[in-house]
């Protein structure tokens, strides 16, 4: 099992971060845990700016051989995902950080962005995904299962990486349906 990782609680007076009227962060703080392992120790913590991030991190968690529109829905939820953490930092082990580099959050791998995640990620940069209160929340996903739709997925505000390929090279959905089938009460704004 895994160490306890403690947010610290948003002081009932503080004003909800939302996609009105908070910036995405310039910079994101990775934990490096020693080969991408889940359980291994941190070694330390690397400050990576928040685009660079989102493309270090989209390749290793969709497949980049996926249709641009699965891709282009996987840019959306890794960076609100993304996002969501660093209004939400935890301390462990002395050390204060976002997100870690393993599947404890995302898959993350220092300079691994390819020519078409990064235009995903490019494509999708002024769009995010959220509650009709704008509220900045955490999108989920899961892998699901190869070359299915992944139906028991759908409406439970879990993307099933697996079923927004199928959605996206089989049913030839845009993103914001493929978005939609997975979290739908939340909204696409153009920011």
């Amino acid at each position: 099992m895994g160490s306890l990782c403690v947010a610290s609680p948003r002081p009932a007076s503080a004003q909800m971060q939302s996609v009105y009227n908070t910036s995405y962060p310039s910079v994101i703080r990775v934990a490096i845990r020693a080969y991408n392992n889940p359980v291994s120790p941190i070694l330390y913590v690397q400050t990576v700016g928040f685009e660079e991030y989102c493309k270090d991190v989209l390749p290793n968690e969709w497949y980049p051989t996926w249709s641009p529109e699965a891709l282009k829905a996987g840019a959306i939820a890794v960076k609100m995902f993304a996002w969501y953490h660093t209004l939400h930092p935890v301390t462990q082990s002395g050390f204060t950080y976002d997100v870690d580099n393993t599947t404890n959050f995302q898959q993350f791998k220092y300079l691994s962005g390819q020519t078409v995640t990064d235009q995903a990620v490019q494509d999708t940069w002024n769009y995010v995904y959220a509650p009709s209160t704008g509220e900045i929340k955490e999108l989920s996903y899961r892998a699901g299962f190869p070359n299915r739709e992944n139906r028991g997925f759908i409406g439970t505000n879990i993307m099933a990486q697996w079923g927004s390929e199928y959605f996206g090279q089989i049913a030839k959905m845009l993103f914001p349906n493929i978005l939609n089938l997975y979290y739908p009460s939340y909204l696409l704004k153009f920011v």
